[in-house]
């Protein structure tokens, strides 16, 4: 379901919009407050959501985790490096989560043209470009063995 916006709660600071990916949630200006300017094409990422530092930004949860007729509520807090989730059910109980933040620094990750191209035996791997390092599994992933298929892989 779309995000929405608690209008008492926005300052308009804007980082849902610079967080957005898909580029809907924007600042009125009249009355410099965030809203989704198109909530049919969300994604329902959460990054505004968790971005929001006024706690202004909700939405609802998919069904997997919360029936239906329940609110989520996400707080982000930089000072405990957590994001706290809490889903208040219809009939008024309340079930609370905390995760931590795993961001990393702007400009920190390696862009892919700083990775050393891949050779003609990668393309044939089940593996994508670097992932048995990034994943630090020793000996890497397992794969699966042509001989052991019914039908062989070619």
């Amino acid at each position: 379901m779309p995000t929405f916006v608690y209008m008492t709660r926005c300052d308009g600071c804007g980082h849902c919009v610079d967080i957005c990916p898909s580029d809907i949630m924007h600042i009125d200006k009249t009355y410099r407050r965030a809203y989704n300017i198109e909530p049919n094409m969300c994604w329902d990422c959460y990054s505004c959501v968790k971005a929001c530092p006024q706690n202004a930004i909700s939405s609802r949860g998919y069904a997997d985790f919360a029936p239906l007729g329940h609110s989520v509520r996400a707080l982000r807090e930089e000072e405990k490096g957590t994001i706290s989730w809490k889903v208040k059910f219809r009939d008024g109980r309340e079930k609370n989560f905390v995760s931590p933040i795993r961001t990393t620094a702007w400009g920190s990750i390696q862009s892919p043209q700083d990775y050393t191209a891949p050779n003609a035996g990668d393309y044939k791997s089940q593996e994508l470009s670097h992932e048995p390092d990034a994943l630090n599994i020793e000996g890497g992933l397992p794969v699966l063995d042509s001989s052991k298929l019914k039908e062989g892989v070619s």
